[in-house]
């Protein structure tokens, strides 16, 4: 449950000048150690991206080595892990090659490629899972990983198989930190796909239940908006949404013109990198070759 502020690390200057640089152009500068917040000893570390792995390796071997480098406690696949159709074959010649080194701390979510396989078989044979939403912990925070493919999946909105779980689950957590986490992004500017009405109700939901980070992949591009509420309103104590679909896909989405929240926007590769502690948070967007252009930290 959120108790304070969230604190945006990267200045206000900044911030701003990002809103106008190229898709492919300029990028943000890592904030200054006195912007920077002190993680506490014994945080809890956590990689996630989306949009990973074509039919070829090398796409995502840079993510994955990146992801070798930081050494996390946990990774967060974030949907459209395998393209194109996250069948196990497509699984197994590719991801398994790469991000797979790490699977057995993956928390992972289909995205809209892996349901072009009937019931996203693959997705669930290769992650040996018999859900597509599920709950774990890390550390003090529970993560409660969902599926955005609203028509495939028997709904998001209230009454759905998946609504009436997540409700039944935040109804008895007794977690105070949460991280939510689904392939498809409630808000994004993106030019591509854009924002998603369909996942209001769950993020209402999430937002009730004080939720403080949401993560989502699905364009490609990185995105990072400030503290919202349920109708995507910004007040101080909402939740802070970034959108990470830069696992790895070569095929680049621009923007459109900004939504009221969003704060920075990015092209590119690279992998957010989750400091989590029992009170408070930190995000930091990696490039590969171990650049961080963005960052911001919270509490919960």
């Amino acid at each position: 449950m959120r108790t304070r502020v969230v604190v945006i690390t990267i200045a206000a200057a900044i911030a701003a000048a990002v809103a106008f640089l190229a898709f492919d152009g300029g990028e943000a500068q890592r904030p200054t150690e006195s912007l920077a917040p002190s993680v506490p000893p014994g945080a809890m570390t956590v990689a996630a991206a989306g949009d990973i792995c074509t039919r070829s390796p090398s796409s995502c071997s840079a993510t994955a080595d990146l992801i070798e480098r930081l050494a996390p406690d946990a990774v967060l696949a974030l949907g459209d892990n395998q393209y194109e159709d996250g069948d196990l074959e497509e699984y197994e010649k590719s991801y398994d090659e790469t991000w797979g080194r790490f699977k057995d701390i993956t928390f992972p979510v289909a995205g809209n490629h892996e349901w072009h396989t009937p019931e996203a078989q693959g997705f669930l044979d290769y992650f040996d899972l018999t859900t597509y939403w599920y709950t774990s912990s890390v550390g003090p925070w529970r993560l409660y990983a969902l599926d955005g493919s609203c028509d495939e999946n028997g709904g998001c909105d209230e009454g759905s198989p998946q609504y009436e779980w997540l409700a039944g689950e935040l109804a008895s957590r007794s977690d105070r930190c949460i991280v939510a986490f689904w392939h498809q992004p409630r808000f994004s500017s993106g030019d591509t796909h854009g924002s998603h009405d369909e996942l209001a109700a769950i993020w209402t939901l999430l937002d009730e239940a004080g939720a403080d980070l949401v993560l989502n992949a699905h364009e490609h591009n990185y995105e990072r908006f400030a503290p919202q509420g349920a109708n995507g309103e910004p007040t101080p104590d909402g939740m802070v949404q970034i959108v990470a679909g830069t696992g790895g896909n070569p095929r680049s989405y621009g923007f459109d013109e900004p939504l009221e929240n969003s704060e920075v926007r990015l092209g590119g590769f690279g992998v957010v990198e989750l400091s989590l502690w029992n009170s408070g948070w930190t995000a930091d967007f990696t490039r590969t070759d171990g650049r961080v252009v963005d960052s911001a930290s919270g509490g919960c």
